[in-house]
């Protein structure tokens, strides 16, 4: 899987542009939507929770993460460490905390993770900047038991590379409970014929060495549960992404579970984790409790 796109390459353009297959708003508009309703729920999330701003795991300007901790953490506490989408080459952290007040408040600390976006960010030293913070919050924060990553967009692919790490050149093994993968892309091969590709400047080497699907590792022996959510009203390429992935990873022996999510597009389909009753949220809320 992964030598040849599914789709020509003039229909790939399309597939891989999220924005053009939401029919709630226009493809300009549903992206400045998403930018408001995650900016307005992260500043919510902010002046509601004890935070820790702005935390460098390295030396770069963005290697920095904004942790939302839990109202009164009894002892040790689980964290849902959430990785923003943005195309690797948009949003940041800043505005990433939007799905932290329900959490929270069930006792579970939320990490945003900053990293370098393109340009200036190559895929390689993102996925290695996104493996980096979680080293970083393990020996940091004692407290931490047990982590759950969540990624949506770019994000589901960075979180899905770290599933397929080998950390003993990290001198730490993070105790990944769960993962919670939200309309990704596992592999890059089709992103190098699109518009994507401009910014990222991904080398067939590149794309093909950072795509999961191309390195699903043995499923690990804890059990990590993963769950590859996608959107009704993603694009059929997102879809197929979502579903091969899933289907890959449980193969390799993984514990995973597939979520068609009817009624929402790429963008709200994350944007809702803000919502008490959404079912992601209460997917996140269940998971610690199944420690």
């Amino acid at each position: 899987p992964g030598a040849q796109p599914r789709a020509p390459p003039q229909a790939l353009e399309q597939q891989y542009s999220p924005s053009r297959w939401s029919p709630r708003l226009g493809s300009d508009v549903v992206i400045q939507a998403h930018l408001e309703a995650t900016a307005a729920g992260t500043q919510r999330a902010r002046a509601g929770a004890q935070t820790s701003l702005h935390v460098p795991y390295g030396d770069g300007d963005r290697e920095k993460l904004d942790i939302y901790f839990p109202a009164e953490p009894a002892g040790a506490f689980p964290a849902l460490v959430y990785i923003h989408g943005g195309y690797w080459q948009c949003l940041s952290k800043d505005e990433s905390g939007f799905a932290a007040p329900p959490l929270v408040s069930q006792g579970v600390a939320v990490v945003a993770v900053g990293y370098d976006t393109a340009p200036k960010g190559h895929m390689d030293a993102m996925v290695l900047q996104v493996r980096r913070s979680l080293a970083f919050l393990v020996r940091r924060y004692s407290g931490i038991r047990g982590l759950y990553l969540c990624g949506h967009s770019a994000g589901a692919h960075l979180a899905a590379m770290v599933l397929a790490t080998d950390w003993t050149e990290y001198g730490v093994v993070p105790d990944i409970k769960g993962a919670v993968l939200v309309s990704g892309v596992y592999d890059l091969e089709p992103i190098l014929h699109t518009y994507v590709n401009d910014a990222l400047n991904m080398s067939r080497e590149v794309a093909q060495r950072n795509s999961p699907m191309l390195c699903i590792p043995p499923a690990v022996p804890a059990s990590c549960e993963v769950l590859v959510a996608v959107a009704q009203h993603d694009s059929p390429e997102f879809r197929r992404q979502s579903q091969e992935y899933g289907q890959a990873l449980r193969a390799a022996g993984w514990s995973v579970s597939l979520l068609d999510l009817a009624g929402v597009d790429h963008f709200d389909i994350i944007e809702k984790l803000s919502e008490e009753s959404y079912v992601l949220t209460q997917v996140g809320e269940e998971l610690p409790s199944a420690l």
